[in-house]
C-alpha cells in the first residue's frame, strides 16, 4: 500500500524559506516510474497546482504564482519530492500536499498525501 508522508510546514515570517519533504514508502515498484507533483489548499479556495517534476526526464512544472520563488526537485534514491519555498508570502499560506501518479498501460493510480500546514505571517 502507497504512503505519502509531507513534513517540513510550519510557521515562517513573510520573506522566509521553508523546504517541504515528501517520502513515499509501500512501494512495489519503482519510485522513478511516478510522476510527483505538489498542491496546496487555503481555506475557502479551491485546491491548486503548485509544481510538477516528471517521473523520466524531471522536467518541472509550476503555478505563475510561485514561479521563481519555489523550486520542486526529486531523490529517486531516498522516494523523496521537496519542494523549496523562497520569498514567501502570506498568500502561500494553505495546506501543501503531494500528489503522485503512475501511469500503467494507460490505467492512472494516483496517491494524495495527508498534507502539511504552511502559515506566512509577522
Amino acid at each position: 500500500q502507497v504512503q505519502l508522508v509531507e513534513s517540513g510546514g510550519g510557521l515562517v515570517q513573510p520573506g522566509g524559506s521553508l523546504r517541504l519533504s515528501c517520502v513515499a514508502s509501500g512501494l512495489s515498484f519503482s519510485f522513478t516510474t511516478m510522476s510527483m507533483r505538489w498542491y496546496r489548499q487555503a481555506p475557502g479556495k479551491e485546491r491548486e497546482l503548485v509544481a510538477g517534476i516528471s517521473s523520466t526526464s524531471g522536467s518541472t512544472n509550476y503555478a505563475d504564482s510561485v514561479s521563481g520563488r519555489f523550486a520542486i526537485s526529486r531523490d529517486n534514491g531516498k522516494n523523496a519530492v521537496y519542494l523549496q519555498m523562497n520569498s514567501l508570502k502570506p498568500d502561500d499560506t494553505a495546506v501543501y500536499l503531494c500528489y503522485a501518479q503512475r501511469r500503467i498501460f494507460g490505467r492512472d493510480y494516483n496517491y494524495w498525501g495527508q498534507g502539511t500546514q504552511v502559515t506566512v505571517s509577522s
